[in-house]
Order: structure tokens, then sequence, then C-alpha cells
């Protein structure tokens, strides 16, 4: 390639994705978008904030020319998406972070089977979702509505991050961790035929989901879930 030669400066944030390489030249091939230009050298746009061309912001339609100085900063915290409600969509290797966000009554959708990147994509530009993801050629699909990188392989990092990255509306107690839908208070008879008969004999206060009917009570699980819940609003308020 024997076009214009360029400098490129990454965020700390991204060393990830450069290899630690946060400074480099390139030589582009004078056509290439910026944008083209920063995915290529390994960092997804959707993890990219503000380019920065000699002391002045360029869109990622920028071509680059010969010696630009080119920062690449990171997404400033909270990340706002304008447009829509904030709502997520997950891949199928996230389930214990979809039911986690659930819990805390983010809208989260979640994909159980492997559909493929072309139809996550589609479903993220149809609900208007933000596709959160470790893949990063899904999160290079330009029909994506938005999308953002998950850091860590361990959930409850992946939670703290998701949390202090977009801020989310929290409502805990208020979405069904099976399939997202929204819970209603119920009575014992109202969900009888979901319960077994030790839980009958033990609990008096239930809800249930209206989207897919599941029961829900404070049974044996509850004291861990609701350490999750505490640790979430304290981070918040924190």
């Amino acid at each position: 390639m024997n076009g214009p030669e360029i400098h490129l400066e990454f965020a700390p944030d991204l060393a990830l994705f450069v290899q630690r390489k946060l400074r480099r030249t390139l030589t582009t091939d004078g056509a290439s978008s910026l944008g083209h230009v920063v995915e290529s050298a390994g960092v997804p746009l959707t993890e990219a904030g503000s380019l920065w061309v000699d002391g002045r912001e360029v869109p990622t339609s920028y071509v680059p020319v010969a010696d630009d100085h080119i920062e690449v900063r990171a997404v400033e915290r909270p990340q706002r998406v304008p447009g829509a409600p904030l709502r997520f969509l997950l891949d199928v290797h996230l389930g214990t972070l979809a039911r986690r966000l659930r819990l805390l009554g983010v809208d989260t959708a979640y994909e159980s089977t492997d559909i493929g990147d072309p139809a996550l994509a589609a479903l993220s530009a149809a609900e208007q979702r933000v596709m959160l993801s470790r893949d990063r050629g899904l999160l290079r699909r330009r029909e994506l509505w938005a999308g953002a990188y998950v850091y860590s392989t361990r959930p409850e990092e992946q939670l703290r991050d998701v949390l202090d990255r977009f801020a989310p509306e929290l409502r805990p107690w208020s979405r069904c961790t099976a399939c997202n839908g929204l819970l209603k208070s119920a009575t014992k008879e109202e969900v009888s035929d979901r319960l077994e008969g030790g839980t009958q004999r033990s609990y008096d206060v239930f809800a249930q989901c209206g989207e897919c009917g599941r029961a829900y009570w404070k049974g044996a699980h509850h004291e861990q879930l609701e350490a999750i819940v505490r640790e979430a609003l304290r981070t918040r308020t924190g």
C-alpha cells in the first residue's frame, strides 16, 4: 500500500484491541474512511469514542491524509444511546448476565440459541436494542442499532461494567428472569398449579410473570439474589 502515512494514538482503555500498542504509524490507501482504519487496527467502532485529527474532532467518515495525527478516544461514560428507551440484546454466551440485568428490572432480550450474527444484528436494529457481546465480528456489523463489547468473562464484573457504562434505570424484582416479561403480584391460589406441596405450605407472598406465567417467591436462593441487587444499588448510589 503506497498511500499516505498517518499516526494513530489509542486511549489506554482500548489496549485490549490493539495488543497494547497504543501508538502506531500506518500507511493507508488514501480512500478509506477513518472508521474503517480504526476497525482495521482492531477496534470495533462500538468501543471507539470521539475521533480527533490534529486537535479537531472528525466523524468516522473522514478520510485521513498524509501526516495526520489521530487520537482515538474511549467511549465516554455514562454512554447515552439516543432515540430509543435503553434496552439490551445479549447473545447466547451471556445468559447469566441477561438474568442479572432482568433481576434488576432492565429490559433485556436474550437468545439462548445461536441464531447467527446477521439475525442478531437485524434484531438489534428492528427492536432498537444495544447489542452486548464478546464477539468483535458481530459488533462490526453495520446494521446494528448500537453495541458494546463485554470485556470480562466473570458475570459480576460484566454486570458492573454494563451498569457503569450505560447507567440504566434499575427496578429490581420487576421482570421475569426467564423471559423478560413484567411481574405482577399474585395470590397463592393464582399460582397454585405451578407450586410443589412444600412451597405451598411454606410461602404466602408470590409474583407471577404476565408473559410466561412463571411464579416467583422468596425461596432458598433469595439471599443470593438480594446480594446482587444490593451491590448493584450500592454501586449506583456510590
